[in-house]
């Protein structure tokens, strides 16, 4: 089974609702222009709107913020706190994902539940994409759940996975009208 990782971006509430309601299996609050206290109140709201599949929120790197509000868990940045170093402060069922850009980035992230690397296709400022080969050779380097970002359409959504991927990763891939085809 793969995973289906939505991504908020200015992402209004009714949006947001209507994304756990199509099921996926995680959801980011990326909601990087809000200070702490208003990001707060989002993930709040967030943890309050119906959840029928059990989807678990994660805030982007901030820890702080994802363990005041109950959120399930935290999406570090590249770079960012070393996951095994967070991982003996936060609970045992706190899910840690880390944005990798690099098979190096990947042996980085001893202690996460999974990695996000990106991006994979051509994507609107996100840099040179990194292609299917090497998805594939980043996807077999670890142990770690990789998930594809960046460009992943419903039509390359299932390339990804047949090389390996454990799911995708996405904003405008769960904000569309037709359902995930996997």
């Amino acid at each position: 089974m793969s995973l289906q990782y939505a991504i908020t971006d200015r992402t209004p509430l009714p949006e947001i609702a209507k994304i756990l309601a199509s099921g996926v299996d995680l959801l980011q609050i990326r909601e990087k222009h809000l200070p702490a206290r208003a990001l707060a109140t989002l993930v709040r709201a967030v943890l309050q709107l119906p959840n029928p599949h059990g989807t678990r929120i994660l805030v982007n790197d901030r820890t702080d913020v994802a363990l005041a509000c109950g959120a399930h868990g935290v999406h570090l940045r590249s770079g960012s706190i070393p996951p095994n170093l967070l991982r003996t402060i936060v609970p045992p069922d706190f899910r840690i994902g880390v944005s990798c850009h690099s098979i190096a980035d990947l042996d980085a992230a001893a202690g996460a539940d999974f990695a996000v690397l990106s991006p994979i296709f051509a994507s609107p400022g996100k840099g040179e994409p990194l292609g299917l080969r090497y998805l594939a050779q980043a996807v077999h380097s670890t142990a770690l759940p990789v998930l594809a970002l960046g460009g992943v359409t419903h039509e390359l959504a299932p390339v990804c996975l047949r090389l390996g991927a454990a799911g995708v990763a996405g904003i405008r891939l769960f904000q569309s009208s037709s359902p995930c085809p996997f």
